[in-house]
């Protein structure tokens, strides 16, 4: 397989999105207050660092198998932390790490829906197309941490 020089760049700047993401989740499980959020937060670092280095073996030509069938988002159900009236500073420091994590997460989402028409070959758009949901995955997840926690 062989990218034109548009595919290669598109692969290179979707690996910085995700470099971003494992940096900023991996700095946020630190300074999470709620170690539910903390683990939540390690765990997206990690699934961050498995679409970076997807799209490193599909820079190398090897493209691997994907299933676009993703449910951690339907199926995650954090428990409560925080409750409702609750507005002490950690609450309000967990609430802003969410808050700008769902809307990365957005952002991230939007470049894997444009640029997947970049490609020619279809495991590559598929590929894009799996990661795409798996972001969406990541919103859902955080959208219900901070609903369960009365933060929106």
């Amino acid at each position: 397989m062989v990218l034109t020089q548009k595919e290669t760049a598109a692969l290179k700047d979707l690996q910085t999105q995700e470099q971003s993401c494992i940096e900023k989740y991996t700095r946020y499980s630190q300074e999470a207050k709620d170690p539910q959020l903390k683990e939540l937060f390690k765990e997206l670092s990690s699934e961050e660092q498995k679409h970076y280095q997807s799209l490193g073996q599909a820079l190398n030509g090897q493209v691997p198998s994907v299933d676009c069938n993703d449910t951690k988002g339907r199926d995650y159900q954090p428990k409560a932390y925080y409750t409702p009236n609750d507005n002490s500073p950690e609450k309000r420091t967990d609430q802003f790490l969410v808050t700008d994590c769902i809307g990365t997460e957005k952002l991230v989402s939007g470049e894997y829906n444009n640029d997947v028409f970049i490609f020619g070959n279809s495991d590559i758009r598929k590929l894009l197309a799996d990661i795409q949901i798996e972001e969406q995955n990541h919103a859902e997840m955080l959208w219900k941490y901070k609903t369960t926690n009365g933060m929106a």
